[in-house]
C-alpha cells in the first residue's frame, strides 16, 4: 500500500509563491511608502524593518536561499531606524518629507548596480522556480536582465514622480505623484515579470523535433490596467480627489475594458498567439 504525500494547502502555496517572487523583497518598501508622511517616519520605518526580518525568516524556514535584496532591505531600513532613534526633530521632519524619494533612489541604485555586476537581483527568485539545468543558459540570464531593467525603470519612475510632488508641488502626500504613479509603475513591473519569461521561451530558437510554444498575447501584459483604473476611480471618490467626473469615467472605462479583456481571452482559439 502506497501513500501520497499531502498536497500543500492553498494558504501555504500562496506564501511560497509570494516568497519566491521579487515582490517579497519589495513589499517592505511599498508598505513604507504607503505609511510614510508627516508624523509617521518612525512607524513606517519600523514596520518596513519588521516585515523585512519576517520575510527573511519565512524564506529561510521554507528552504529559500538568502537573496541580496533581502539583505539590502534589512541594512537600509536598519540604518533609517537607527537614525530615527537619535536624530533631532528637524532631521526627522526632513526625513518625513524626503524618505520616500530616498527609498526609491536607493532601489534605483541597487537595481542598476545588480545589472552592472551582471547579477540581476531577480535571478535568485527565478532560480527557486526554475529547474537547475536552465540556470546557466544565456536565455535565463537575458530574461532576468530585462526583467531587472524593467524593475529599475519602475523605481526610476517612482523616484521622479515623488521628487516632482515634493520639490515642485510641495505636496508629499499628493494623490497622483505619491500614490497612483508609483503603484502603477510597480504593477507594470509585476505584470512584466509574469508575462515576459513565457514570451522569451516561446521566441527562443528550438532544436529539431522540439515542440513549439505559444507566447502569451501582448494584451496579457496589460491585464492589470482595468482593475487598476477602477481602483483609482474608487480611491478618488473615497479620498475626495476631484474631479468626480474623472473618477466616474475611470470606473466605467475599467469595468468595460475588463469585460472586453475577458471576452478576448475567452474567444482566443487554443494554440493561437497574438
Amino acid at each position: 500500500m502506497t501513500t501520497e504525500s499531502p498536497k500543500p494547502r492553498a494558504g501555504a502555496r500562496f506564501v511560497d509563491a509570494f516568497l519566491q517572487s521579487p515582490f517579497a523583497g519589495l513589499a517592505p518598501w511599498v508598505v513604507m511608502s504607503l505609511l510614510s508622511g508627516p508624523g509617521r517616519f518612525e512607524e513606517s520605518v519600523a514596520t518596513a524593518l519588521g516585515l523585512s526580518i519576517l520575510f527573511l525568516f519565512l524564506g529561510h524556514r521554507r528552504g529559500g536561499t538568502l537573496k541580496p535584496l533581502e539583505v539590502f532591505d534589512i541594512l537600509y531600513f536598519g540604518c533609517l531606524a537607527t537614525i530615527g532613534l537619535f536624530a533631532s526633530d528637524s532631521v526627522i521632519t526632513w526625513l518625513e518629507k524626503w524618505s520616500g524619494e530616498m527609498s526609491s533612489l536607493a532601489l534605483v541604485v541597487f537595481a542598476f548596480g545588480s545589472l552592472l555586476l551582471r547579477n540581476p537581483f531577480t535571478l535568485p527568485y527565478a532560480k527557486e522556480t526554475t529547474p537547475e539545468e536552465y540556470w546557466s543558459s544565456p536565455l535565463f540570464l537575458a530574461v532576468n536582465q530585462l526583467i531587472t531593467l524593467v524593475w529599475a525603470l519602475s523605481f526610476t519612475v517612482s523616484a521622479v514622480a515623488g521628487l516632482y510632488g515634493d520639490a515642485a508641488l510641495d505636496q508629499p502626500d499628493n494623490f497622483w505623484t505619491g500614490w497612483i504613479i508609483p503603484i502603477g509603475a510597480l504593477l507594470f513591473a509585476l505584470s512584466f515579470t509574469e508575462w515576459y519569461p513565457d514570451v522569451a521561451s516561446a521566441r527562443a530558437p528550438r532544436e529539431p523535433g522540439q515542440p513549439e510554444e505559444v507566447a502569451p498575447p501582448l494584451v496579457k501584459l496589460f491585464d492589470f490596467l482595468a482593475p487598476f483604473a477602477v481602483g483609482v476611480g474608487v480611491a478618488m471618490l473615497v479620498t475626495d480627489n476631484d474631479p468626480d467626473w474623472l473618477a466616474a469615467a475611470l470606473i466605467v472605462v475599467g469595468v468595460v475594458a475588463g469585460a472586453a479583456f475577458r471576452r478576448t481571452g475567452a474567444r482566443r482559439p487554443a494554440g493561437s498567439a497574438g
